[in-house]
């Protein structure tokens, strides 16, 4: 029988695809496996499904002697080298799409909440010193009829972008292929980065990690931002430069900013932006439904058994 292991404990749908098929070991503690575990668990195993927090690196390709298939319960794989699964024939898949819809209504959830401060409203409401209406209580940003940018425009961005048209959003984009669809559905104009810094009122992040991406938007970006803008970032932390964030929001050089992924995860303590009130905040969320992990997990084990079992997968990426 298959040796699989896995990094963490993903809902039983997909635990109980892989049991029927393979040995399974599960990692069961809440944090990733250290290097060290992860090293002397991928030496003897056929199969690996791993999380996005997991470095999989040349160091762990390279130890392990029989591995055929890395399988990743993530959309995202910028934490697997590639280049070095090529080189030694393990094939690597991920789970797109599944998360699409979940993600997005986070991303606009995000939205909502940081243009009208309601994390901050919540606070203050709980903690007794609500004493009355107050005229200038707690004033935001209007979100109907303004303009959302969407920086990276595919599934995730696309989906961001449809839901904004209910609130009859101008819907502007950067992508490096124009979306003739999404300018036919939506309206939408796909624009330089630059315009869409300066004219929207939402910027909404959903392009991936990659060596031209990361500090994307950085200190130049942010000061070429309306100063009632909200960033929401939903794809990957280092896309943005945190410390920059920081610092704009302190200066009033943005309004607000609504984050589920951070440069490093978990998020420090004593980064500023815990201490900012116009700063909402999610411990990497995007596709956290009940009906979406499960659809992650089963993906993500059919796709490891389909190539245990000398079958094409259907979600390889390299």
């Amino acid at each position: 029988m298959k040796r699989v292991f896995v990094t963490r404990k993903i809902p039983d749908e997909g635990l109980d695809l892989l049991r029927e098929k393979c040995e399974v070991k599960v990692w069961e503690e809440e944090v990733p496996p250290p290097k060290d575990v992860l090293l002397e668990e991928v030496e003897q195993v056929d199969g690996l499904l791993c999380l996005l927090t997991d470095p999989i690196d040349s160091e762990v390709l390279e130890a392990a002697q029989k591995l055929k298939v890395v399988s990743t319960y993530a959309v995202g794989y910028d934490n697997i080298d590639l280049q070095k699964a090529r080189e030694l024939g393990i094939v690597v898949t991920n789970t797109p799409g599944v998360l699409t819809e979940a993600t997005a209504d986070l991303a606009f959830a995000l939205l909502l909440a940081a243009a009208r401060s309601i994390v901050s409203a919540d606070q203050y409401t709980r903690a007794g010193r609500w004493k009355s209406w107050g005229p200038r209580l707690f004033l935001g940003q209007d979100v109907f009829g303004k303009t959302l940018g969407i920086i990276g425009a595919g599934r995730i961005g696309s989906a961001v972008a449809r839901r904004a048209r209910g609130f009859d959003m101008e819907i502007l984009y950067f992508n490096r292929s124009p979306k003739p669809e999404l300018e036919k559905e939506l309206e939408a104009r796909r624009v330089e980065l630059d315009e869409i810094l300066q004219d929207s009122d939402f910027i909404s992040v959903h392009t991936p990690l990659t060596p031209e991406t990361e500090k994307l938007i950085g200190p130049r970006e942010f000061s070429l931002m309306k100063k009632t803008a909200v960033l929401v970032n939903t794809a990957r932390g280092p896309v943005v430069d945190q410390k920059a964030l920081a610092e704009a929001l302190e200066k009033g050089e943005i309004f607000a900013a609504g984050l589920d992924v951070f440069e490093e995860e978990p998020i420090y303590e004593d980064d500023p932006l815990l201490q900012n009130p116009r700063v909402v905040v999610a411990p990497h969320i995007g596709s956290a439904t009940f009906s979406t992990r499960n659809r992650m997990a089963r993906m993500a084990a059919l796709d490891l058994i389909a190539v245990l079992e000398g079958k094409k997968p259907d979600n390889p990426v390299n």
